[in-house]
């Protein structure tokens, strides 16, 4: 099996949920808990980039570590969560020592652990130019649940500098490979409180 990295984002603000969603009971465990133990179930490390950690060191997290987000030098303090997941990734990539990374957000209440170690099976055939592997819909890629290449760091770097902050513009600078999704409930993201009845 190909050796991997998960990269869990826990940076945002929940301000549409109006409570951290990170926290949130899905089936008795907390939605971050629930995404690590299955991220850990596809890579031998997890790394969870967060601004928080202390709001999180009481979660029964195996296989994982945290990586302090920080704020970018160009940016406030108070703006950390503005600049989005995409920084976050950059931050987590910087750590990772496998050819390929996992990256997931931490309010995927469905992810399905047999999906994710089909899709990692399917690396092995991925053509050399391929930063990334991922679900293509209707609105764009679904940059918060697949796969990269670390060595897409330096790109992805240039980006940031020069003020990017959108996977989706970023991703169509380069190549990457569609990852097929029968199910698209698997992709629902716990967002506002509205989205917790259906889980």
């Amino acid at each position: 099996m190909i050796p991997l990295t998960a990269i869990v984002l826990a940076g945002g603000k929940s301000s549409r949920m109006g409570r951290d969603k990170a926290l949130i009971l899905i089936e008795g465990l907390p939605l971050l808990q629930l995404v690590c133990r299955v991220a850990g179930s596809c890579a031998d490390t997890v790394y969870i980039v967060t601004p928080w950690q202390e709001r999180y060191e009481h979660l029964i997290l195996p296989k994982s570590q945290f990586i302090q987000e920080v704020a970018l030098s160009v940016e406030p303090e108070q703006k950390l969560s503005s600049h989005g997941p995409i920084v976050g990734f950059a931050q987590g990539l910087a750590h990772v020592q496998t050819e390929w990374v996992l990256l997931l957000a931490c309010d995927l209440p469905k992810l399905r652990v047999a999906v994710l170690q089909d899709w990692k099976a399917e690396l092995d055939t991925v053509e050399d130019d391929v930063i990334a592997a991922l679900v293509y819909h209707v609105k764009g890629w679904e940059p918060l649940c697949g796969f990269y290449r670390r060595r897409c760091l330096p790109t992805l770097l240039e980006y940031i500098n020069q003020g990017g902050r959108s996977f989706q513009e970023w991703l169509k600078q380069h190549p990457v490979k569609v990852l097929p999704l029968a199910d698209p409930e698997m992709l629902l993201n716990c967002n506002t409180p509205e989205d917790l009845p259906s889980l």
